[in-house]
């Protein structure tokens, strides 16, 4: 990252800041070529004395020795005799007669856009602390850059600059740069009235001083006058002190007075398909024909499941008619919504235009369905009164080196990625994973018996996948457990065959370690997340990714596929996700409001709702169709990992490095608060921490009185021992490692939580029969 330390960095030559709390300045920077011109000798001179003003001693020797300077040096006063008082007014300042000197970038048409280029490439490769501030910064300089080249007459120049650039600020000023792009001539920019509110006006940034300061020592040392000029003239930077960064580009952004800034709802107003896939007319006909098939012959030979085979008939008709109603209200709603006040997104059913091509169904797509229509008959429906339970997968002896973990979706694999470079392979129902042979001919396979006979001879239930040569940092498994997909540090990503166990096709294309991977519902598409900003497209039939989503200002740590595979959420480092469109890889949500980095992302099964969380401990819930936040629910006191809905789309697991499940209600009726679980908890807390003398001994009380009421809730449970091991618990380890006291408000919307022993919780998932499925390494 460019830029000066030391004093050099608190002002010099161009300081848009006379007070460090704001950037002002008088000059135009339009040099008249009538009028007495100041010599180079008498502007050195000046630079130099102000060097001595300021006390920058090896400044000044420096610009001695290479100007040859000697004898007295210029004041300002002397300077300004050598110019017009009316180019520059009364009021003369060093950094106005600085900007007077850009005759080379002046008669340059392409200066703005070689110039504004370049800030853009720093501000790209710039610290994450500044790039929210920075970012907001480059607006208004964009803005105006925009607005010189129409007033220098370079109206072809001044349109090919907005249509490269206009992409990096649609987000937050889509409205106004619609109206900026429609300006065509210098008249236009002097009548139009929000051309002449920015002329008229300085737009406000909010800076931290380091910030600040590093901008302007980049666009000194690159002698980008004309961009000093616009800052010089038409922002007003408002430095703010204090270690905490600016968290956000809206909370950097502070405009002008009276004008609205962020329009970030503008954007998420976009029309948007959400809603689950249809399902395939083959399947669907398959399905039926298997099952009236399966209850034929259970009926014909008496036996006891032709009823069972009837229920599932009548359960596959009820989902059909469900499917058909919703895609009709979702296809009303999204023909209103489209012609609607645009106060909220539109959004339309989950069907129709935009899906994914897809290669013709197969027989396990048939089986997946038939799975579902079972588990749907023993489902438990979870709310406040019912919670889930959890299964908790602990993997030992791992000396820290797991970085991830997957479950299969019929609990029959689990699949963990180590720091070491391979991935490895656990039958969860103890069932040997046996590959083929060394000698293993395709050609010699007739049947399945032979398929049978050349596998390994191994009765082995885990598997180690040999092939990244660097951290496996993603896995996941396909929905019909014959594949893996593996993302790791040496750039690649790589599908493995289950059948073989075998490395299959190797991904390469992101340019920086991968962070994450997920499969899409069908399985012939997944998602990759990288440190290089992007997250990617890929099908498993071609090496080379379909789409490049670029956007993030900082790392892409997590991907998801929305349910109808339509689109895919990411969450990055910049304290965003992202809602992408799959079909024209552009973005068409943004979600802001985390205070850190955004380290998981789940999408509810109808659709509809998504919820993110990552380092600042915060479970953000949010309305995919008008991009709201719903809730922000608080309680762990660790970085989240991991979240998962539950099948209906009412209760979110979270798991954490706090080493806790946590189990959230999210859609809470009006009178959940006075439920009786809540109403326990609550009354449990009452006013002290949680983690405090106080309440563990109220909590032992309470546990004594009434066991069966405390048995309900697991943090009593937790407070329940005595008040030294009590205040030893509230001891939690943070990311780094570092054991230090925490202190949490739980929210209402918490109704239970698992601790587990020394486990941080790296995975969570909900089986289709709502059981909640855990995953991590013991860590003593």
């Amino acid at each position: 990252m460019s830029g000066r330390t030391g004093d050099a960095a608190e002002g010099g030559p161009g300081d848009a800041s006379s007070n460090g709390s704001s950037a002002g300045g008088n000059g135009n920077g339009n040099s008249s070529s009538g009028g007495r011109q100041a010599s180079q000798k008498q502007i050195e001179k000046m630079v130099l004395q102000y060097l001595k003003a300021k006390g920058y001693k090896d400044a000044e020797k420096a610009l001695r020795e290479d100007a040859r300077l000697d004898g007295a040096e210029s004041s300002v006063g002397d300077l300004a005799g050598a110019f017009p008082a009316s180019e520059m007014g009364a009021d003369a300042s060093v950094p106005s007669w600085i900007l007077l000197y850009s005759e080379a970038e002046q008669g340059n048409p392409d200066a703005h856009s070689q110039s504004y280029r370049e800030l853009r490439r720093w501000i790209d490769s710039s610290l994450d602390v500044y790039k929210h501030e920075l970012y907001a910064a480059s607006y208004p300089i964009f803005a105006h850059s925009y607005m010189d080249l129409h007033a220098r007459g370079l109206h072809e120049k001044a349109a090919e600059f907005m249509e490269l650039y206009r992409g990096d600020h649609e987000v937050h000023h889509g409205r106004d740069i619609a109206v900026l792009a429609t300006l065509t001539s210098r008249a236009h920019v002097e009548e139009n009235g929000l051309a002449r509110l920015y002329r008229e006006n300085k737009y406000g940034v909010r800076m931290t001083r380091v910030g600040f300061e590093l901008l302007l020592s980049f666009l000194q040392d690159h002698h980008f006058t004309l961009l000093m000029r616009t800052v010089n003239q038409h922002l007003n930077i408002r430095t703010v002190d204090g270690a905490e960064p600016i968290a956000s580009e809206a909370a950097a952004d502070v405009g002008i007075t009276g004008h609205t800034q962020s329009q970030l709802d503008h954007f998420n107003s976009q029309d948007i398909a959400l809603g689950s896939a249809p399902l395939d007319p083959f399947v669907r006909d398959e399905v039926e024909r298997t099952l009236q098939a399966e209850a034929a012959a259970a009926a014909a030979a008496g036996r006891p499941g032709s009823a069972e085979a009837a229920a599932l008939l009548q359960s596959f008709a009820r989902v059909k008619q469900e499917a058909a109603a919703a895609a009709a209200a979702s296809g009303a709603s999204g023909a209103s919504g489209g012609a609607g006040s645009g106060t909220g997104g539109g959004t339309t059913g989950g069907g129709g235009n935009g899906a994914l091509p897809l290669p013709p169904p197969r027989g396990a797509e048939v089986e997946q369905q038939i799975a579902q229509l079972k588990a749907l008959r023993k489902r438990v429906a979870l709310g406040p009164a019912a919670l889930p339970s959890v299964c908790m997968y602990t993997i030992h002896n791992t000396d820290s080196t797991l970085t991830c973990a997957a479950v299969a979706e019929d609990l029959s694999l689990l699949a963990c990625g180590f720091s070491e470079s391979y991935v490895k392979l656990w039958s969860l129902k103890r069932e040997p994973l046996r590959g083929f042979q060394s000698n293993f001919a395709p050609a010699a396979v007739a049947s399945e018996a032979d398929a049978e006979a050349l596998r390994e001879r191994t009765a082995c239930d885990s598997r180690r996948l040999v092939g990244h040569s660097g951290p496996v940092f993603g896995v996941d498994l396909s929905f019909d457990n014959r594949y893996l997909i593996s993302a790791s540090e040496d750039h690649t990503a790589r599908l493995w065959s289950l059948d073989t166990l075998t490395n299959v096709v190797c991904y390469r294309g992101h340019g920086s370690p991968v962070w994450d991977v997920a499969f899409a519902q069908q399985g012939f598409y997944f998602a990759t997340a990288s440190h290089d900003r992007t997250a990617r497209l890929w099908s498993c039939d071609h090496i080379y990714a379909l789409r490049i989503f670029a956007g993030h200002l900082s790392d892409v740590n997590c991907v998801r596929f929305h349910p109808n595979s339509k689109y895919v959420v990411t969450g990055s480092s910049d304290k965003s996700v992202r809602l992408w469109d799959v079909q024209r890889g552009s973005c068409v949500r943004v979600f802001t409001g985390h205070t850190g980095s955004v380290d998981t992302v789940a999408v509810s099964p109808d659709g509809r709702i998504m919820a993110s969380a990552g380092e600042d401990q915060t479970v953000s819930v949010w309305d995919l169709g008008s991009g709201r936040r719903m809730d922000a629910m608080t309680g762990h006191s660790g970085p989240v990992y991991s979240l998962a809905f539950s099948q209906e789309g009412t209760l979110l697991l979270s798991g954490s490095a706090d080493e806790t499940v946590r189990a959230w209600d999210i859609k809470r009726s009006p009178t959940a608060s006075e439920h009786p679980i809540v109403a326990q908890r609550r009354a449990a807390r009452q006013l002290e921490p949680a983690d405090s003398p106080a309440a563990a001994a109220a909590a032992a009380a309470a546990a004594a009185a009434n066991p069966d009421a405390m048995d309900v809730d697991g943090d009593a449970r937790a407070a329940a021992p005595a008040a030294p091991a009590a205040a030893e618990s509230s001891k939690k380890r943070d990311a780094a490692g570092i054991w230090k006291a925490k202190r949490v408000v739980d929210s209402d919307a918490l109704l239970r939580t698992w601790r587990t022993k020394s486990t941080p919780v790296y995975n969570v998932m909900m089986t289709r029969c709502n059981l909640a499925i855990a995953t991590g390494p013991f860590t003593p």
